[in-house]
């Protein structure tokens, strides 16, 4: 490899690099933020926010790979005519395929990365996802119960409030249960509790030391009990595997079964690394900036850019999906327009002496 090919491939890696740790910190942030409101709402388990977390970052994962990529080939390029290196390296015979080179040698590698993960590897994830949100989904309510927090079953007939949890999550203290069955509303408070399981599989809820109001509301007949024992019967919800949906399908199940829907997202997983190459050899010609002029209006032209071409790979699984047109006519048609506006950019920007 030539000097010039070495010193644009550090380059390049070290702004990818750069880029793509600053997208996976802010996507694990918001990422983050959005899945601990749903814990803190009692939506989600505190224990699956992790998996959870880790199953999103799979699922972007090959846009963010292709975005750095990006990112990276553009940003080092651009560079190199801000600081007027690459006039010098033109002049020193440096053409179109000699730019494009370096930046295909860079790029292969990381596009078979996301091609992989794109084709294969975000269908595991959410197969793996709806296997965990199943498992969570037959948990009974006491598992889902966090310290300080109202808790509501799933049939909407119960909320739970514990104050204090053990350590071995079996001892709870003042918990409140507010009940509605067959009519009347319960209310029960005790100063502490135990979780019991029984032979048969059922889970209770031992309270000791408290009360019980129960009545109707809007009546006069409510009564209250005192009690030393109390046990609360914690219903466990069997959850049945819903139908396996398309982004959980394997890229071989959706070749075999070349429905509409199935090709749409197919050509979907498809474009994904085929548009990070093309765009990272569109941002050879897009680079130029001249030293003299700003380069604001370049940058605002390339996102958009990078902008449209995504959107229409999502338009073109539509059209696909809704059989206006077939998935081989589909990704010839956004991925050829690609090509040869790269391509037409190309013969723009190395045309006449530097050409080779």
């Amino acid at each position: 490899m030539r000097r010039f090919d070495r010193a644009l491939t550090r380059e390049m890696a070290a702004s990818a690099g750069l880029a793509f740790a600053a997208l996976i910190a802010i996507f694990s942030v918001v990422l983050l933020v959005r899945t601990l409101g749903d814990a803190a709402m009692g939506d989600l388990d505190v224990g699956a926010v992790i998996p959870m977390l880790g199953f999103g970052l799979l699922r972007s994962l090959p846009v963010l790979l292709s975005l750095s990529l990006f990112i990276g080939v553009f940003m080092s390029l651009s560079r190199l005519w801000r600081d007027s290196e690459a006039v010098i390296w033109m002049n020193a015979g440096v053409g179109p395929w000699g730019w494009a080179r370096p930046v295909i040698v860079f790029v292969a590698p990381v596009v078979l990365i996301i091609a992989f993960v794109s084709l294969e590897g975000v269908a595991w994830g959410a197969r793996k996802q709806a296997e965990f949100e199943l498992i969570l989904a037959t948990r009974d309510q006491i598992s889902n119960l966090a310290p300080g927090v109202f808790t509501e079953d799933r049939q909407g007939k119960r909320v739970i409030f514990v104050e204090n949890f053990s350590r071995d999550g079996r001892h709870v203290e003042n918990v409140f249960v507010h009940s509605f069955e067959r009519g009347r509303m319960g209310v029960t408070v005790a100063k502490q509790g135990e979780v019991t399981q029984l032979e048969t599989g059922d889970t209770f809820l031992v309270l000791e030391q408290g009360k019980r109001y129960e009545g109707v509301p809007g009546a006069a007949d409510f009564w209250m009990a005192m009690f030393s024992s109390y046990s609360v019967r914690i219903p466990v919800h069997q959850a049945t595997p819903g139908a396996v949906r398309v982004r959980a399908l394997s890229s071989a199940d959706l070749l075999h079964d070349p429905s509409p829907v199935n090709m749409g997202e197919w050509i979907s997983r498809l474009g994904t690394p085929i548009s990070a190459l093309l765009l990272c050899l569109l941002a050879v010609p897009m680079s130029y900036a001249n030293p003299r002029a700003g380069r604001s209006l370049n940058v605002v032209f390339t996102i958009l850019i990078y902008a449209a071409y995504n959107n229409f790979i999502g338009l073109s699984q539509g059209w696909v999906e809704r059989s206006k047109l077939g998935a081989i006519e589909g990704a010839l048609l956004i991925h050829g327009v690609m090509l040869l506006i790269m391509l037409a950019f190309f013969w723009r920007r190395f045309r006449g002496p530097w050409a080779s």
